[in-house]
């Protein structure tokens, strides 16, 4: 059985519904970001510091083409992965992608002043990189699901599309 790739922004609730969906359709949850730092043995954060998002990217798309030969997994995926067309295409021979398209304003709500999005910590950039990163997500979707309702709710309705 094919993937489901979950996908958006930070905040869009890719893990929380993730793993809700996971447990919904008797799947196992994957986690880009958490096989990333488990493989490297240190934080995302701490990659960047000392490598640079160039060579963070570089693992992402490793990672992204071992995700695609798993089978039969609830996969999310970091903020900016699937904002890579090499990324897309990686992740879609294994399944299909769905969207988590959350206003930016519910997305404010829950990340509050959170000091473990440093990105959010200026609004204004984080919503001229949302603005920017929503036409890739759209274009890499092959679902989009709103993301403004409960986790419970957006894991009910995407299992009700894989039915």
């Amino acid at each position: 059985m094919n993937n489901i790739i979950l996908c958006g922004f930070m905040g869009s609730g890719k893990t929380t519904i993730g793993m809700e969906l996971a447990k919904i359709m008797g799947r196992k949850f994957v986690d880009t970001d958490e096989l990333i730092e488990k493989e490297q043995g240190i934080a995302i954060k701490a990659i960047f510091a000392a490598h640079g998002e160039d060579y963070f990217r570089e693992l992402e798309y490793e990672c992204c083409k071992n995700v695609s030969d798993m089978k039969n997994c609830i996969v999310s995926t970091g903020g900016g992965a699937l904002t890579f067309q090499r990324n897309v295409d990686a992740l879609r021979t294994g399944g299909k992608i769905v969207f988590l398209d959350a206003s930016f304003e519910v997305i404010c709500e829950r990340i509050g002043n959170s000091k473990t999005r440093p990105l959010f910590q200026d609004r204004e950039k984080a919503r001229a990189l949302y603005d920017e990163r929503k036409s890739k997500y759209l274009a890499a979707a092959d679902y989009v699901v709103d993301g403004d309702m409960s986790a419970r709710k957006t894991a009910m309705d995407i299992a009700e599309i894989f039915r």
